[in-house]
């Protein structure tokens, strides 16, 4: 009874995060999708190659269809969240629902999103090779589990050497050892370069700005909604 209500809430608080990650993605990123389109069809006609047939059309893809992903991509990441933090809460924590909700979607962002990023980071329309989208989005998910593993690495040590170092150098030296690993590991994975010499570098840089700051807000949004939700199911006398 109590996990299907933190779940339920999980997901609640995850299509909340969605829609305002929504909004700051039509925002700021359509935009440079946009440019970036342009790009790609100024192109073609230089090279006398025929238009793409647009299967959905750009207005749909902008509106209802990010709307419709995102909002599922919430719900999937709230659900997921909320059987984590049920993991966590009370077993591996002593923080409040508020605090343990707030710091849990900070570290799944740094894991999930940030630290594979800063390897194979996202790119807008008219970047890459079709041929090669199989091999990055293998590097991109190999990033991502090597992040995850090397967190769980890093937890463990933490938590085995707490008794001995106390709880802040315990967990120092579990960020420090983190940070070794997915340095080391993703110095070991291909690098992917595939940005024509003449696109727009403004273009790229704030679409990867906008990127990272769609998935900041909905991370953000996520903690700060699920630590007010879950309060109210686990510790209603302070909520």
């Amino acid at each position: 009874m109590m996990m299907g209500r933190l779940l339920s809430r999980g997901m609640l608080a995850g299509v909340f995060a969605a829609l305002l990650a929504f909004v700051f993605a039509r925002v700021f990123a359509e935009p440079q999708v946009n440019l970036a389109i342009a790009y790609e069809a100024a192109q073609a006609a230089l090279a006398n190659e025929p238009p793409e047939p647009e299967l959905v059309s750009r207005g749909v893809q902008a509106g209802w269809g990010l709307l419709t992903a995102t909002v599922l991509y919430g719900a999937a990441y709230g659900g997921v969240f909320a059987i984590v933090f049920s993991c966590v809460y009370g077993r591996f924590s002593r923080l409040g629902a508020r605090s343990l909700a707030l710091w849990l979607a900070a570290v799944c962002c740094v894991v999930a999103v940030i630290v594979p990023g800063l390897k194979y980071p996202p790119n807008p329309p008219a970047v890459g090779n079709t041929e090669t989208i199989g091999v990055r989005t293998a590097a991109y998910f190999i990033m991502l589990g090597l992040s995850f593993c090397s967190a769980m690495i890093g937890l463990v040590i933490a938590r085995h050497y707490a008794p001995r170092l106390g709880n802040w150098n315990a967990n120092v030296l579990g960020v420090l050892l983190y940070g070794a690993l997915v340095a080391g590991l993703s110095a070991l994975l291909p690098d992917v370069s595939e940005v024509p010499a003449d696109f727009p570098a403004q273009v790229l840089w704030r679409f990867r700005e906008s990127a990272l700051g769609m998935q900041l807000v909905l991370w953000a949004a996520l903690g700060l909604g699920y630590g007010v939700l879950a309060e109210r199911v686990l510790e209603p006398a302070r909520a």
